[in-house]
């Protein structure tokens, strides 16, 4: 399917399609004010709709079929419905897009295997006013949403090529994490069971923003051995490897063999820094076939698209003999140089080039599928070499039908942005299943303040953290951080990335995250707010990234009596006392990228 080039009507309808289309109301079953509901089979001459309700009640699947084709393009599937736009804040897609309330005549988002994922919920506070996720995850499918102008509405429309759309609505008027994982979870019983290796949530240095390309097998041996002491256990050795050009260029890649004059050894030089104790992940840009690659020559007439300005071409992955390329060159990196796992990169970019070329032996229809058959012929050929495989995705190719060929997904590039770090880590924190998540390499100027880079840590509180700096240039005060909150990190991993996890307020860009695993409850405080306790916990973490050190506690019930600790960026004790709440409430003082730790008294 092609994305409809017509933007959105002004009543927030989905285009017309010049086809014939056969439409029927549907009666969701949802005692909702003001929902409406419609089904449509573009160029069909029938729909059939099925509306059955799930749990937790306000939850409906619907699915719609279309019949008797009309003849002519493939036949397609839409689900129109709307709601009173009343009491909403913010619009969340998995994205991290700007959190406003588009309008309805923007042109659609397009999701697929290669980019995005087919879900969305308009938010009140934290409250999900209405949530959707379409069944479909490989195959491109065309998402409509905004406000409606002349009538105050929220509207939306799905559709994608085939005869049959399923839909969850979800209009339980539940925190919004909640709604969303709920569709997550729906996708993942619709998919092959994914498990993921305890490595795949260990701290982990790259080597990207410490050296971009100018990198040597020399350069990167010392990286390793000053990461491990600090917490590190695996090492992503990023672009560069494969050149021994400096400069930011595609140009070469696709051949993916070590650089001669880097890396002349490159076996030995993998077994060298695995025998540090960390995993060893390698850099690949799967769809790229560089200008002055070998493998330009040997895919001629086998890609999607040229973009010069990156100088490299597109793959097309619809192609036998690409997919059969690519595989064989990126599990080399497994099957001859012995490495731990594979950072895959730039899959989205199957998705963002018009189709200009494409390979004369496509045997299938659309790109993603191509892209879904390439990614299980490599997933089939690493795990044959080595089971427990290390297979990094990254943002924005974040669709379900991706988690069994990875086991971690990483926030896209955002250097020096912790706000913009917290949000990508959260939003993936939401839709990513079982995988791991990964913060974008933080990194950090060498002169840096301690607190700081506390602050840029606990942007990633929530996930597994991933550095990126010149571990050498850094002043004692500055390791004692990355020290301090890498253990912080490791202690408690069960409970800050794979407990229960509300990321509250996204309009405002979560000023309070919050997880919970069994008694154990940890919050990041990004903003000067109020931190509600609730239920019953023994232990509670209260990071402070904001410069504002008095952090008020409320809680719901009383917590009977506490030991408090609270630490300064670096770990040190700035007090323990055993402080009594004082009407629900109780306000400490933590300092800038400071930890509070409370505890339960027997």
């Amino acid at each position: 399917m092609s994305q409809n080039p017509t933007p959105l009507s002004w009543d927030g309808s989905a285009p017309a399609s010049g086809r014939t289309e056969t439409t029927r109301e549907v009666d969701t079953g949802l005692a909702v004010p003001g929902l409406r509901v419609r089904a449509t089979a573009v160029g069909g001459r029938s729909v059939a709709v099925t509306a059955t309700a799930q749990e937790p009640p306000g939850v409906v699947l619907l699915r719609v079929r279309g019949g008797e084709p009309d003849g002519g393009a493939p036949l397609r599937v839409r689900i129109e419905w709307r709601l009173p736009c009343t009491g909403a804040s913010a619009y969340w897609t998995p994205d991290t897009g700007p959190r406003w309330l588009p309008p309805s005549w923007l042109a659609p988002r397009t999701a697929s295997l290669s980019k995005g994922a087919p879900v969305g919920s308009l938010v009140g506070g934290s409250t999900a006013l209405c949530t959707f996720a379409v069944g479909e995850v490989v195959r491109p499918v065309a998402i409509g949403e905004g406000v409606v102008e002349e009538s105050g509405e929220f509207s939306w429309w799905v559709e994608h090529e085939g005869p049959e759309l399923s839909l969850r609505l979800d209009l339980t008027r539940r925190h919004f994490a909640d709604t969303v994982r709920d569709c997550s979870s729906w996708w993942a019983g619709r998919l092959p069971e994914v498990t993921v290796p305890d490595a795949a949530f260990e701290p982990v240095f790259c080597t990207w923003y410490a050296l971009h390309l100018a990198m040597d097998a020399a350069e990167v041996e010392r990286l390793a051995a000053l990461a491990r002491p600090l917490g590190f256990r695996s090492l992503i050795v990023d672009d560069g490897w494969q050149t021994d050009e400096s400069t930011r260029s595609y140009a070469t890649t696709g051949d993916w063999r070590p650089a001669p004059t880097g890396f002349p050894d490159f076996a030995a030089h993998v077994a060298k820094v695995r025998s540090l104790g960390l995993n060893y992940l390698l850099w690949h840009a799967l769809p790229f076939v560089g200008d002055r690659s070998t493998a330009a020559a040997e895919l001629a007439g086998h890609t999607l698209s040229h973009l010069p300005q990156l100088g490299t071409s597109v793959a097309d992955p619809r192609s036998a003999t690409v997919r059969g390329h690519q595989v064989e060159r990126l599990a080399a990196a497994v099957e001859q140089y012995g490495v731990d796992g594979l950072k895959i990169d730039f899959i989205d970019t199957f998705a963002r080039p018009a189709i200009t070329e494409g390979s004369p032996e496509a045997d299938c229809a659309t790109v993603a599928e191509g892209v879904h058959r390439l990614l299980a012929a490599l997933d089939r050929r690493l795990r044959a070499a080595r089971p427990g495989v290390l297979v990094e995705h990254r943002q924005d190719y974040v669709s379900p039908a991706l988690r069994p060929f990875a086991t971690m997904v990483r926030a896209a590039d955002c250097p020096h942005s912790p706000a913009e770090n917290r949000s990508r880590i959260a939003d993936l924190r939401l839709t990513a299943g079982p995988l791991a998540v990964h913060a974008d390499p933080l990194t950090w100027h060498p002169e840096e303040q301690p607190e700081q880079i506390a602050v840029l840590l606990l942007s990633a509180l929530f996930a597994t953290p991933q550095v990126s700096v010149d571990l050498g240039a850094q002043r004692p005060e500055q390791l004692a951080v990355l020290r301090f909150w890498l253990t912080v990190l490791r202690d408690h991993v069960d409970l800050l990335q794979r407990g229960g996890f509300r990321p509250h307020r996204p309009e405002s860009g979560y000023p309070l995250i919050e997880a919970r695993h069994g008694s154990a409850l940890a919050f990041g405080r990004y903003a000067p707010v109020p931190v509600p306790v609730t239920g019953d916990w023994s232990l509670l973490l209260v990071a402070n990234a904001d410069p504002d050190p008095l952090v008020r506690l409320t809680f719901d019930r009383p917590p009977g009596r506490l030991a408090a600790l609270v630490q300064d960026c670096r770990g040190a004790t700035v007090s323990r006392s055993k402080p009594q709440p004082d009407a629900g409430e109780l306000a400490l003082r933590v300092p800038l990228g400071g930890l509070l730790t409370l505890r339960v008294l027997p």
